[in-house]
Formats: C-alpha cells, structure tokens, sequence
C-alpha cells in the first residue's frame, strides 16, 4: 500500500484533496468512486523532507521550534486534538520549509503515525531531543507539559547562546579591524616611505629593511597569499567536519586557560537543564543519559559522557561515574549527588542549571574582558613597530644632519 496525494471532483464538479492509502492509482481510483468522487491528479506522497532549496530559510531556527511548542502546548491544553492542532499550526506564519514539514507531519499522523513517528522521518528539522520528548509526552499522557518544559529549555538555550554571539562580537571586529590596519599600513603608507627614503640615500635599520621586505613581499604575492588564506579557512572548515577534528578542537576548548572554564560552565549548564527536563518527564534514568550523550555540544566530553553512561548501565551511582571521568565541576556532582541521595535529582538538576548560567555568563564577561584589551594591545604594538621602524632612519638622519 502506498499513501497518495489527491485530487477529485464529485457530480457537482465541486473539487475535494486530501490523502488515501491504496495499492496503486487504479486501485484509488476505485476507492473514490465507491465515494462519488472522481480522481483528477494524484502522486505519491515519500514522507521525506521536503527539500530546502527552494524555500526562503535553508533550515528551521531553534527560535521558530520554540515557537511551535508553546502553540501546541496552548492547543493541547485547551482540549483541541494533535491532528487538528497540526492542521491549524502548519498554516502559521512559519517559514516556507517548516509549513512543507508540518503538511507532511500531517498527512503521517492522519495516516495513522504518532506524532513522534511523524516528527522522527525529518531528523533535519526536529532534533532527537524534541522527539525523544515529544514520545515521553505521547506516551504518558502530558503532551503539553513536555511541549511547555521544551519551550522553556529551548528559550533558556538560545538566550545563552545569544549572549555568548553578542559577547564575541567586539573582540571579533577588533581582530578584522587590527588585520584591516595591518594591511593597509604594508600595502599603502610603508611604500611611500620607502621610496622618499630610498630617493634620499639613507642607510636603512635591520627592523626597516625587515618591515620594508615584508610590505614588498605583501604587494608582489597578494594573489599568491589570499589563494593560501583562503586554502588555510577551506582546509581548517573540511577538517572541524571530521570526527577527528570535531574531537581535537573540542578537547582544546577544556584544556586552554582562558575558554576552559566557559566551556565547563557551558556543558554543566546544559547537562542539568537537559538532563533534568528529561527525568522530570519521566523518562528511565539509562535512556536519558543515552540521550543526553550527544546533547552536550562537545564531542570530546561526549566520549567520556559515554563511558561513564556505561558505567551507571552496570550499576554504578550517577555522580560516581561523572566524578570517575571528571566530566563536570565539582559542585555540580555533589548537586547530582544529593539529588541521588533524596530521590530528588531532577529538581535539584533543573535548579542548578539556574546557577551554572550564572557561572557561564560570569566566565563569558571574565574572558571577552580579558581579550578586548588583549587585542588593542596587539593593534597598538603591530602600529608602534611599523611607526618606529620607519621613523628610526629618519631620526638617524636628522641626528646626522644637526
């Protein structure tokens, strides 16, 4: 049986669509008929995702599904039905792709598909944690609480990404703007120097000749060193998509000073929001650590989250395992200690992600607050360098002539 996509007419020439499972078109011809209705067009429907590359948004924000949970949480609570709740929200003011992907949810779940099912077939769009809790709602009969703790969990993880984005903004234009400098010093105002200071016959500085053939170099092989930059950028990008390279750049993110610490306050921060929605929707304890392995936004914790998942499937307590691998702050395993202890872990979990996003936004302001000035120290000393080295011969002539 294969699901078509209709459309027909009945006697009065009055046009009717929808979706009716049938062996193949002859066969839902028929099955029209027997209702008075006659097929016009039809084609089967894949239940794939709908491609992208027509559509205004290339992907769905995690701001629109945050949007969507709240609706579907409003709807299900006020008693409308999940198809029907589909039905009204895939004719919101949704981007082009989301509305393409909420028809074909549609058309599975008045096929017969749970709405996990359904949402499970556009793993592109609807994240494994969206479903997963999406099932546990369907499941246990609290759709719209677990839409509402989504929503929730979504608003406070892009609110802390946003901070982050915006943290890094200004040091970010003041490394363009200290390169931009640069550039425009070596390719316009050190040749003028040097060709008023070759014309004059002085005799040139070791640091004079060595910023005057770096700024040739620069003009004779600019072609050659965008072709490297560009070459450099491509090959870093094809190497952070590698699981190597994914894992590499992540291990260095814990191990440097200065972003070691924002990394941890991130990953603890998402663990107790994530891992805490999880148990509080009643999801089993194993589960949700399998869940939650590939939700920490780091790879190179990931395996060692893995491996101390592993451990609490043999039996081992949860903050045993966590402190065996030395996966998260101190103060977070005790938290999930005592949450252990009093049975109450997934409260105590959701009341520290409070606490570890106080401590990531601390340590984003510690760090940018450490770069920013970095930064404009870097500026001042590339300019001092270049200004001296090309003021030094003519100071040395000025002192020869007096």
């Amino acid at each position: 049986m294969e699901k078509f996509k209709y459309t027909a007419i009945n006697l009065a020439k009055k046009k009717f669509s929808g979706t009716f499972l049938a062996e193949n078109e002859e066969h839902l011809r028929k099955q029209l008929a027997e209702q008075n209705l006659f097929l016009v067009s039809c084609q089967v429907v894949t239940g794939k995702t709908p491609t992208a590359f027509f559509s205004v948004s290339s992907k769905v924000k995690i701001s629109e599904i945050t949007t969507f949970c709240r609706q579907f949480a409003t709807m299900i609570s006020s008693g409308i039905t999940i198809l029907e709740s589909i039905d009204t929200l895939r004719n919101q003011s949704y981007t082009t792709l989301f509305r393409r992907v909420l028809d074909v949810v549609y058309e599975d779940i008045k096929a017969g598909d749970l709405l996990s099912e359904a949402c499970k077939k556009h793993k592109r769009i609807f994240p494994e944690f969206f479903v997963s809790m999406v099932y546990v709602g369907e499941m246990s009969g609290s759709l719209d609480l677990i839409l509402n703790s989504l929503a929730d969990y979504y608003e406070r993880d892009t609110r802390i990404r946003r901070k982050a984005k915006s943290a890094m903004s200004y040091p970010i234009v003041l490394c363009v703007l200290t390169a931009a400098i640069v550039l425009l010093l070596f390719i316009f105002i050190i040749p003028m120097f040097m060709d008023v200071l070759g014309d004059m016959g002085v005799e040139m500085p070791a640091l004079t000749l060595a910023i005057f053939n770096i700024s040739t170099f620069i003009i004779d092989n600019w072609k050659m060193l965008f072709l490297a930059v560009f070459a450099l950028v491509g090959a870093f990008l094809l190497f952070r998509r590698t699981v190597f390279g994914r894992e590499f750049l992540d291990m260095l993110k814990t191990k440097l000073p200065i972003i070691k610490n924002l990394t941890s306050c991130s990953i603890a921060s998402r663990f107790a929001r994530g891992f805490g929605v999880l148990l509080n929707s009643g999801m089993d304890v194993i589960d949700a650590l399998d869940l939650m392995s590939g939700l920490l936004g780091n790879k190179y914790v990931e395996g060692r989250f893995k491996r101390a998942a592993d451990e609490v499937r043999h039996g081992m307590k949860i903050s045993e395992a966590m402190s065996k691998f030395n996966i998260f702050p101190l103060i977070l395993t005790q938290m999930i200690a005592v949450g252990e202890n009093t049975g109450s872990l997934d409260s105590v979990l959701q009341r520290s992600s409070g606490y570890f996003d106080e401590q990531y936004e601390g340590a984003l302001l510690r760090m940018t607050g450490m770069l920013e000035p970095l930064m404009i120290c870097i500026m001042g000393v590339v300019v001092a360098v270049v200004v001296i080295s090309v003021y030094m011969p003519m100071l040395s002539m000025m002192t020869t002539l007096g």
